[in-house]
């Protein structure tokens, strides 16, 4: 943590600043959330557990709620961070096995997108063909547009395209402890 605080991240490139920035949040998240270990969600009535200044990352002292909003999202305006950045709970997309890397970050970045929105978490299809998307396409959808929106994004990655005309809704969203992130 002490290497995360103090990285000069001026000489690095974009990617490898991202998966930097990434890979900070995520570390950072996991030593809080076994900080507050035993619990059953990170996640308080005000969000103080995102909104409180309680890291350092690259020397600034922040929020993971700023880390993600003013740094990760606004600086990179990469859609696919949303499944690369784990909260610690059980509707957060799965924390990788391995450090994101500049040099492999758009194939682990795809690997991952496409991953989710096949699986029952990032997108639930029923029986009569509606569909649930994870809360994260609803919350998130302006960083979509790249991509045409939140339905091509997803229809660009997935084996079976969403059904045309599909009534579309959003799952709840389980903040309880991920365990096994």
């Amino acid at each position: 943590m002490d290497a995360i605080a103090q990285e000069n991240v001026d000489p690095l490139g974009e990617k490898d600043r991202l998966a930097f920035y990434v890979n900070a949040y995520n570390a950072w998240i996991l030593r809080e959330a076994l900080a507050k270990y035993p619990t059953k969600s990170v996640k308080d009535l005000l969000f103080t557990f995102f909104t409180g200044k309680r890291i350092k990352v690259a020397g600034q002292q922040t929020s993971f709620d700023k880390l993600e909003k003013e740094t990760i999202r606004a600086k990179f305006g990469e859609a696919r961070i949303h499944f690369a950045l784990n909260c610690a709970s059980r509707s957060c997309p799965p924390l990788q096995p391995e450090a994101f890397r500049g040099d492999r970050l758009d194939a682990q970045f795809e690997k991952i997108t496409q991953a989710f929105v096949n699986s029952e978490r990032g997108v639930r299809i029923s029986p009569d063909g509606n569909v649930e998307l994870s809360k994260i396409f609803d919350w998130y959808a302006a960083d979509f547009a790249k991509s045409g929106g939140v339905l091509p994004f997803i229809n660009q990655r997935r084996t079976t395209p969403l059904p045309d005309g599909a009534k579309i809704g959003y799952q709840a969203y389980d903040w309880s402890l991920n365990e096994t992130c």
